[in-house]
């Protein structure tokens, strides 16, 4: 009766391959592209469409006020408002309220 005695190399490679699974498994995990990376990029996501609504609406107000000021067809109550607010300028019958 004959036994085959334990090959070195046989478990040698037993020890590398569980090595190798261990290490797919852990960046499977923790990895650039693993689990929590993709869970991290799912919440920086969340933040980013956020901030883009916040800068369409953003965006939606500035188109808004440009369309007022169109040369061709401003908005005189527009166009009497800021240049009251940034010329500091009033008609002479006006009263000028300060707001703090």
């Amino acid at each position: 009766m004959a036994t085959t005695p334990h090959l070195p190399k046989r478990r040698f490679g037993r020890v590398v391959a569980v090595g190798a699974l261990i290490t797919l498994g852990a960046l499977a995990l923790v990895g650039p592209t693993g689990v929590r990376a993709w869970s991290d990029s799912a919440r920086v996501l969340e933040q980013r469409e956020t901030e883009l609504a916040t800068l369409r609406a953003e965006r939606e107000r500035i188109a808004n006020r440009v369309e007022l000021l169109d040369p061709s067809n401003a908005d005189p109550d527009l166009v009497g408002e800021l240049l009251r607010s940034n010329l500091n300028v009033a008609h002479p019958d006006e009263v000028v309220v300060p707001r703090h």
